[in-house]
């Protein structure tokens, strides 16, 4: 780009040599020749003046299309001058690299030129390929101009095919949300099942599945979708439990049936009782009910069997116990009866006190239940892990980080 200028010179140099009819296009010589005619007054020119005020005028008309262009690389030179690898390489980039990808394509956006920003958007994507932030951005920016939705389709296409790895589905999915808001249901479901079939314990996928399903056939149709998965013998026990939750909180907040899902929790805690998400995700079922001053007593009661199944039943950390226990103590604290105190210290003794006096011991083992074995510290870390959605885990980026942008 910095070379333009010797080009120009270059170029207005060759002019001179060439005929007239290779300088500009017919039409616009035509018209710099009526242009010239026009310009004599009825006195006669011979053709080599003609000829040297046609030259003139393109000289001109190519010297004002360079300012032009001189104009546009000033105002883009800043960002031009930052990118330092232009090129596709499979590895990581500077923080730095990407904060200018990033102004430089606010900075053309505002512009407002369309195919001056579609064009920077394909530089960047040469560049940063691997990073779905910005095949998501364009997408959006795409799906924002008008009767662009093939456009929008085939970035979605190349970064699902080509560049973004399975591992992270997020742009898969958003690819399939498009395809539903396009009429194509039946695609939106193939592309869930292809994630699927490499990431079968993919929670937000499955999840995303099962709403797809209740959107267009109903209920019943996401039920089968979370106990298909739940039957499947390809995925862990922990991720069942977060589908189990997630089956519970479906029947709660889309049919509305709390005794359902409060039985889907009942039913399976058998099963998932060293799940964390499991106990956490009941926890909130039961403090989220409405109650009444008739029902407070009974709603006490539920909540505090959960979270005394939790202390007892499962073989989560004491460190994570404790996590829950501190949402237990909020509830007392904020919502509890004139006796609720005498619970809160008793609870803060026993989760939070010293060895001699606490329930909770560094192997699981309360005083007040049957001895369970330790988890193993794999197995733990399965038990303890948390689940996210692409966006739960979307952050503004940080515009004073240094080093290397991981793909993830």
């Amino acid at each position: 780009m910095h070379q333009y200028a010797r080009y120009f010179e270059r170029f207005r140099q060759m002019c001179h040599t060439r005929p007239l009819e290779e300088l500009v296009a017919p039409e616009v010589l035509s018209r710099f020749r009526a242009e010239v005619e026009a310009e004599s007054y009825g006195v006669p020119k011979t053709e080599l003046e003609v000829e040297r005020d046609i030259r003139a005028k393109a000289d001109a008309f190519y010297y004002e299309v360079f300012t032009r262009t001189q104009s546009e690389t000033t105002k883009r030179w800043t960002y031009e001058a930052e990118i330092k690898r232009p090129y596709f390489h499979v590895t990581e980039l500077e923080n730095h690299q990407l904060i200018n990808w990033r102004k430089y394509l606010d900075f053309e956006e505002e512009d407002g030129d369309y195919a001056r920003i579609v064009a920077l958007y394909e530089r960047c994507l040469v560049t940063c390929a691997f990073y779905d932030e910005f095949w998501f951005r364009y997408a959006r920016w795409m799906s924002a101009q008008p009767g662009k939705a093939e456009e929008v389709r085939n970035i979605y296409l190349r970064a699902t095919t080509l560049f973004v790895p399975i591992s992270r589905p997020g742009i898969r999915l958003q690819f399939a949300y498009f395809e539903e808001m396009s009429g194509r249901a039946d695609i939106a479901r193939d592309i869930h099942a292809a994630v699927l079939n490499e990431l079968p314990e993919s929670v937000e996928t499955i999840t995303s599945w099962a709403n797809l399903e209740r959107r267009q056939k109903g209920l019943d149709a996401a039920i089968e979708v979370y106990k298909a998965q739940i039957d499947s013998p390809r995925i862990d026990i922990f991720i069942k439990a977060a589908l189990v939750t997630d089956w519970a909180f479906l029947l709660w907040k889309t049919k509305g049936s709390v005794d359902e899902a409060r039985t889907v929790f009942a039913k399976n805690v058998q099963y998932y009782s060293d799940s964390r998400t499991f106990w956490q995700k009941w926890l909130e079922f039961e403090l989220e009910q409405p109650t009444s001053a008739e029902q407070e007593k009974q709603h006490a009661v539920r909540i505090k069997q959960v979270f005394d199944d939790l202390r007892t039943k499962s073989r989560l950390s004491a460190a994570v116990k404790k996590e829950l226990a501190e949402v237990y103590m909020t509830y007392l604290q904020q919502r509890g009866g004139k006796d609720a105190m005498k619970l809160f210290i008793q609870v803060d003794r026993e989760m939070f006190g010293p060895q001699s006096v606490s329930v909770v011991s560094k192997s699981g083992v309360g005083k007040d239940s049957l001895a369970l074995g330790e988890l193993d510290e794999a197995t733990r870390l399965k038990a303890e892990g948390r689940f996210f959605s692409y966006y739960q885990l979307q952050r503004d980026p940080d515009p004073n980080a240094v080093g290397p942008v991981p793909f993830q």
